[in-house]
């Protein structure tokens, strides 16, 4: 009897998180201070984020235990299962292994909730009562709401006016759980007023959104902290007992895999699910190939340049160096919201340049296509952003037929599309766009990159 599900003992779950910094390659480029360029120090970081998590931004210690509050908090949903998709690989007429780490099962209905958690968590801890935030397609919002609640904390979301607009159960889900949500840009703010102001008309973006969300705790005095989806390396780690659940579950299902895919916006839940699997490539100089998928309408691994640059549209954010089409770059509205971000994780940018992991970009429709077999064939119903992961598996599984090798691949399925049926619908219909990233947009948004002198 072939097993579809790997479910691993509570008890053996991981209880640290994995921090790639003392393990890259090459030397890592250092953040910069948004007004002098010199590198950022703990003081600098203070007014957004509480001490605690800035250590670990910075820290250089390979693993940083999970505090015991956090890990009761995880029990509730993790560990999540790893699935092998056998249902699907007959579909395909593939000789190649297809095995997911199923996050959809999380309370927030994607992998965002784990590091909502901590991060209202380790606020808390130092006496922060209020937290703000953005959201693209609101996943992130629905897991910061749901931790602010579980340690009875204020939640102030800005949510990208597309998806505000596109998605209005979310905003219902955020509110259910105590949150206020508000569409970016906004007119609460001094950067939203001054974006609305110079484009009326705007869908938003998720550079504009943090910078409202960024201008609220600044402005708070230390009442309000700030807290993020994704990018920052506290994040991407704490994302990472994914990836440490599925090395435990694969040594269960008694494989490995050839491939390690993720969707790749800010780049959280690709670093979640890979990282682990990099560090075990360093260690025992395996030949893991790693993908990061991402729409050909938001292209920042495939076409941006690897320069340094703000992560909002605002300016208030220190320098990152990433791959970036620029922090005033405003890309299509499409449904996969959490994908819209001009730049990336510099952990994850870094591998990219040291060309340790690859990168690929994909049309909505193809994706939404993917998705439609994959739920016929597993039953879930991917999260648009998810959809990249799985179009990008089934690719490899259709180049390995055609092949006649015998892969394994693992994606990572970040997110369920429960509330996204009005994007499955306009595919359906055959009223979605492939968009491709014009010459002139990206130009543009190239444009405003910052002359930084190394």
């Amino acid at each position: 009897m072939r097993s579809y599900i790997y479910n691993l003992d509570p008890k053996k779950m991981p209880d640290a998180w994995y921090n790639i910094l003392p393990d890259l390659p090459t030397p890592h480029a250092p953040v910069l201070h948004p007004v002098t360029h010199k590198p950022v120090v703990p003081e600098d970081l203070s007014p957004i984020f509480p001490m605690n998590l800035i250590e670990q931004e910075m820290s250089s210690e390979r693993y940083i235990s999970i505090p015991g509050e956090v890990m009761d908090r995880y029990l509730m949903f993790r560990p999540s299962p790893l699935r092998r998709a056998y249902r699907l690989e007959e579909a395909l007429q593939t000789p190649a292994k297809i095995y997911y780490k199923n996050e959809s099962v999380t309370p927030s209905g994607s992998h965002k909730i784990n590091t909502s958690i901590p991060q209202a968590y380790f606020n808390k801890v130092e006496g922060v009562k209020s937290l703000s935030t953005e959201t693209g397609a609101g996943q992130w919002g629905t897991a910061l709401s749901i931790a602010c609640a579980m340690f009875d904390m204020e939640c102030k979301v800005y949510m990208v006016r597309v998806s505000f607009d596109q998605k209005p159960y979310r905003k219902g889900f955020m509110e259910t759980f105590g949150a206020t949500v508000i569409a970016s840009p906004s007119d609460t703010t001094e950067v939203g007023r001054q974006i609305r102001a110079e484009n009326p008309d705007t869908s938003g973006s998720l550079g504009m959104a943090i910078s409202e969300a960024v201008e609220v705790a600044v402005k708070s005095g230390g009442s309000v902290k700030y807290a993020l989806g994704s990018v920052l390396n506290h994040v991407c780690m704490h994302q990472t007992i994914i990836g440490e659940e599925a090395l435990l579950q694969m040594e269960m299902a008694d494989d490995y895999p050839d491939v390690v895919i993720g969707c790749c916006g800010g780049g959280s839940n690709f670093a979640g699910i890979a990282f682990p699997f990099v560090r075990e490539k360093f260690n025992k100089n395996l030949d893991t190939k790693f993908i990061a998928a991402e729409p050909t309408a938001c292209p920042t691994l495939t076409k941006g340049p690897y320069a340094y640059d703000f992560g909002d549209t605002g300016k208030l954010t220190p320098l990152i160096k990433q791959y970036t089409l620029g922090h005033n770059f405003v890309p299509p509205g499409i449904h996969a919201g959490g994908l819209r971000y001009h730049g990336v994780a510099a952990t994850v940018a870094h591998l990219k340049k040291d060309n340790i992991i690859e990168a690929v970009a994909l049309h909505q429709n193809p994706c939404f296509n993917a998705s439609l077999m994959f739920a016929k064939a597993e039953g879930i119903i991917p999260a648009p952003e998810s959809g990249h992961a799985v179009c990008t598996a089934i690719n490899e599984a259709l180049k390995a037929r055609e092949a006649g090798e015998s892969k394994t691949i693992l994606f990572n399925l970040s997110g369920h599309g429960h509330f996204d049926i009005t994007a499955y619908e306009a595919y359906m219909r055959g009223g979605l766009q492939d968009l491709e990233l014009d010459d002139e947009s990206l130009s543009k948004g190239l444009a405003s990159i910052p002359d930084i002198q190394e």
